[in-house]
């Protein structure tokens, strides 16, 4: 019997408990690798450089380069993620492992704007927003369960800062494992997913563009496959009147994703400690976190930093992405240093 020519045959179907079961998937820097990180943090210091000007040359680390050309093959032809340990991570103040971070991830790629206020480094920290009320607040910016999604640039990476009290763990899924669930059980639900959906911008529309974009979930590209799903602001596109209703075929297909994304014998839970780098490529992995309850005291909440990526292996996207790229491109036009005062943060947000 021969397989259906739609089934994408890549490494990066895999499934939750076969990995768990492995460790290959962790990159462990050793001492001499600190060393030389360090080394290159005290170099771009001394220059007086900070984030977003250090470059892939400033912060020159070609031990710790040569494991992370691995990370690099795994995210754009691989499994499609990695994790980065051994980084003593509360050695540092935060400013001095956010530039860390910085050329660690420079070595994979340029950054890429997150927002539309220009941020080239997130905060993932509760400042008690609420995205299910709130249009302009994001599901990073709370405590609460995220559902699975993926980000707009070709890598997303997280360092962990501090972890929370309880809870937050990372759920992580092959969305090439998905896909191909759909051609198994569902062909007639793996069309939908290939045919657009408008997706909400949360407020991040550029003048003159339209509240929401299109994109398909599922999207074939010079022999690669590409998944877009983020079913929250699918659904929040139905706001404006313009949107085209969903269809039933489609809220089945999106119910169908959802069950997979959340079934056990596909799901792979990932534990931060500080340190902690976590990459994933946004085409073939998608990603969630669970609730959490955090720390009382503000200098020990839960605090991440994230990062967006392109890497080179993605210099050609499908045309269906044109229409999202366009907020890309707009947003990186005023990038911005990052902020570590949590006030400041939440008047960020305030506004």
């Amino acid at each position: 019997m021969h397989p259906d020519p739609r089934s994408y045959d890549h490494p990066s179907v895999w499934r939750g408990p076969d990995m768990s079961r492995r460790d290959d998937w962790i990159v462990r820097l050793d001492e001499d690798d600190v060393r030389e990180v360090e080394g290159a943090l005290a170099r771009v210091k001394a220059r007086g450089m900070g984030v977003p000007r250090v470059t892939k040359e400033d912060f020159d680390i070609p031990r710790v380069a040569r494991k992370l050309d691995g990370v690099r093959e795994a995210l754009e032809n691989g499994r499609g993620f990695a994790l980065v340990r051994g980084l003593p991570g509360q050695r540092y103040a935060k400013a001095d492992a956010a530039l860390i971070y910085w050329g660690i991830g420079a070595q994979l790629g340029p950054g890429f704007a997150q927002n539309a206020q220009g941020d080239m480094l997130g905060h993932v920290r509760d400042v008690g927003a609420n995205w299910k009320t709130d249009m302009r607040a994001r599901g990073y910016q709370t405590r609460f369960h995220l559902p699975f999604h993926n980000d707009s640039t070709d890598v997303v990476a997280l360092l962990c800062l501090h972890q929370a009290k309880t809870g937050g763990a990372s759920r992580i899924v092959s969305s090439s494992a998905l896909h191909n669930e759909f051609v198994v059980r569902r062909p007639d639900l793996w069309q939908a997913m290939c045919e657009p959906f408008c997706v909400d911008r949360r407020g991040e529309e550029s003048v003159g563009q339209k509240p929401w974009y299109v994109t398909p979930c599922f999207t074939h590209f010079e022999g690669r496959l590409f998944v877009r799903y983020n079913r929250t602001f699918i659904e929040s596109a139905q706001r404006f009147p313009e949107v085209p209703r969903l269809t039933p075929l489609q809220i089945e297909a999106l119910d169908l994703m959802d069950a997979l994304c959340n079934d056990p014998a596909f799901y792979l839970d990932m534990q931060f400690e500080p340190g902690d780098m976590q990459f994933l490529c946004n085409y073939t992995v998608l990603h969630s976190r669970g609730e959490y309850e955090d720390w009382p005291e503000p200098e020990r909440k839960r605090h991440l930093l994230r990062l967006w990526l392109r890497t080179p292996g993605f210099a050609r996207l499908p045309p269906a992405f044109a229409d999202r790229n366009e907020d890309m491109i707009a947003w990186q036009s005023t990038p911005r240093e990052p902020v570590f005062d949590l006030s400041e943060i939440a008047a960020e947000l305030a506004h």
